[in-house]
């Protein structure tokens, strides 16, 4: 005689009733619907610039499509895929005296994956200006663009703007 794996008097929960949410939890994207709208709108605007000069010779019809594609990419990932894949929600609320303040939600993990990806941002920007591999050091280009700065302020009397020579100039 086989022994059940399971003993009789072991309380077993079935989950009737929530076979979407098991199967969602299962699948290998968890909101199939939202991940296509969210590379959708973003791909097609894409292709839109890209290829729009074979389908229309009109800049402002282009411009337009580009610009609604872009509109909906902004809504829906305001308000669809942003709140289900990651958690972000905002709005605007209005108090008594009538002022507005607008309100953020996100994950903590968001926060902390966004404050690091902003700084590596920076560092990079900074790394960039600053010259290819660190030649430059920071009190070089510090001392350049302090002296660039004072240069231009006190020889802007000077300079005349280009195409303006020979014509009378009034000052008040």
């Amino acid at each position: 005689m086989k022994q059940s794996l399971v003993d009789d008097t072991e309380d077993v929960s079935l989950d009737f009733g929530n076979e979407e949410e098991l199967a969602l939890r299962t699948a290998k994207i968890r909101h199939p619907l939202a991940t296509f709208f969210h590379l959708f709108f973003r791909v097609s605007a894409i292709i839109t610039y890209l290829f729009c000069d074979w389908f229309s010779k009109s800049f402002v019809a282009c411009f337009v499509t580009i610009l609604l594609l872009l509109s909906f990419d902004f809504w829906s990932v305001k308000n669809v895929t942003g709140r289900l894949m990651v958690g972000l929600r905002w709005w605007n609320q209005i108090d008594e005296d009538g002022k507005s303040h607008w309100i953020f939600e996100a994950k903590k993990a968001l926060v902390i994956a966004g404050i690091s990806l902003q700084t590596a941002n920076l560092y990079g920007y900074i790394h960039c200006k600053i010259g290819i591999g660190g030649q430059k050091s920071i009190t070089k280009v510090t001392s350049r663009f302090l002296s660039q700065t004072i240069f231009q302020r006190e020889c802007q009397d000077e300079f005349q703007k280009p195409g303006l020579e020979g014509m009378e100039t009034h000052k008040h």
